[in-house]
């Protein structure tokens, strides 16, 4: 299968060829875990997993690796302001490592209730200080680095090419006039690679090195772990589109001053998820995380099904009405599968069998994943083959192991039926064949209070399902 991606250091949609056959390393930039990640952080989370799992379904060899921040990322991309793990240690009164312990365990929690896969590889900044000090090392023998008040910069002016992954998105001038702010750069676009003591008083994370006892620079730290656990070029490198203008561009320069190798070949990014047409951000307070979504009744899930109802590469609008109707369509999904399966004679053994099922090269779902993970296309396939008869339940559940909306499970769920409801549903029929319809309708209210829905096929067949899934 060909599969196209759009590669943001081209602005194309390219073919993906892996530098290796059948194996893929894909590097996804992770949380900072000084906070809860919010749903807008997560939408970028939810692509990456519907990428490697398409990857791995289609029968490729995925290496996955995602970082973890816990030490060198500033309030501003652009070296101003505080490391966000410090702050968020004072503010909480406690130490920056259990700030991190406590709000990595959270993300991952949250991902998982999102259906959201662990990573291969999950690395952490403090875990890999001595590779980036050796990163650091090479690029000073290359004479890409200058030390000045303390810290040591990167110098963009003897990188050619800087920003060409930016492209015309270029940040207001005023964004990049940094000099003032830090008179030791030497040009406003320089990056610091190793903040020692002298910048930022009272770090509470600080490590030895040559050029004195510090801590690493945001994006220093991204080039080291992912050449560390994918080697000096790899495949794919993911993250929001937030990390084009500084983030990823300073990365590229960094990795490739170093190892004169291209760093990325595919670089992929997604785009925002607002609140009320802004970018939900912490700053502004416009969050929502996983947790407020369930307290007003929603599953995990809804959200997960909102965002593939987009393509990566286009903004959401998150509103309350927009998660209703995603629900709404979620569970009329589980509902027409779990109805088409129950018409099949698909019992609960069977749909087990489905858990191991394997990608053959014949299902027609995969296509609009292979053109730049069309999943808005991709469902709609899915909607238009249930409405089909009889409907291909296998090829559904099959293509729902990339989707990640756990419809075998909640299928499953909705074919439950325990043995009291089973009779209330046997003795409604008994009366709707006797003519007794008072009696029918008011034991079809009982099975509707407590959760089912009652089907009565033209062929006279009666079938109960459970409503009460996830």
């Amino acid at each position: 299968m060909e599969i196209f991606l759009f590669n943001t250091l081209g602005r194309k949609l390219e073919k993906f060829e892996p530098l290796e056959e059948g194996k893929v390393g894909i590097y996804c930039c992770g949380p900072t875990v000084y906070h809860f990640a919010h749903l807008g952080n997560f939408r970028s989370y939810l692509f990456q997993d519907v990428l490697v799992k398409f990857f791995r379904k289609i029968g490729y060899s995925v290496k996955h690796v995602m970082n973890i921040t816990d030490v060198g990322h500033l309030v501003s991309d652009a070296d101003e302001g505080e490391d966000k793990m410090v702050l968020a240690a004072k503010s909480e009164g406690k130490e920056v490592l259990e700030i991190a312990e406590f709000y990595m365990r959270a993300f991952f929690e949250d991902a998982a209730k999102l259906n959201i896969a662990r990573p291969d590889i999950v690395c952490r900044a403090t875990e890999h200080i001595d590779d980036m000090l050796n990163l650091i090392k090479r690029l000073q023998e290359k004479g890409l680095v200058y030390v000045a008040g303390g810290n040591v910069y990167f110098d963009t002016s003897k990188f050619p090419n800087y920003g060409r992954l930016r492209g015309q998105r270029f940040k207001a001038a005023e964004e990049f006039s940094r000099v003032d702010s830090d008179p030791n750069k030497k040009n406003p676009e320089d990056f610091v690679l190793w903040f020692t003591k002298s910048k930022y008083e009272g770090h509470l994370l600080l490590w030895d090195s040559e050029w004195g006892r510090g801590y690493p620079g945001w994006h220093i730290e991204c080039s080291a772990m992912a050449m560390k656990h994918l080697g000096e070029s790899f495949d794919i490198h993911c993250g929001g589109v937030d990390h084009i203008e500084v983030h990823h561009t300073n990365e590229i320069a960094q990795s490739e001053g170093a190892t004169g190798k291209p760093f990325a070949k595919y670089w992929l990014h997604n785009e925002f998820v607002l609140f009320n047409n802004d970018k939900m951000s912490k700053s502004k307070g416009t969050i929502v995380l996983v947790k407020d979504i369930e307290n007003d009744g929603f599953s995990p899930l809804d959200y997960r099904y909102l965002t593939l109802t987009a393509h990566y590469r286009k903004p959401i609008n998150f509103t309350k009405e927009a998660l209703e109707g995603a629900r709404s369509a979620r569970r009329n999904l589980v509902m027409a599968v779990a109805l088409e399966a129950a018409k099949q004679g698909l019992d609960l053994p069977s749909l087990n069998s489905f858990r191991s099922s394997s990608f053959v090269g014949s299902n027609e779902f995969f296509a609009p994943l292979a053109k730049d993970i069309n999943t808005p296309e991709c469902l709609s396939l899915v909607w238009e083959a249930v409405k089909t008869s009889p409907a291909p339940v296998a090829k559904i559940f099959e293509v729902d192991q990339v989707l990640g909306l756990r419809l075998l499970e909640t299928v499953s769920q909705a074919l439950h039926v325990d043995e009291e409801f089973n009779r209330i549903a046997n003795q409604r029929k008994e009366a709707r064949a006797k003519k007794n319809y008072s009696k029918a309708d008011q034991l079809r209210t009982v099975l509707v209070q407590n959760g089912f829905e009652v089907f009565d096929l033209p062929s006279g067949q009666q079938l109960l399902l459970n409503t009460n899934f996830v």
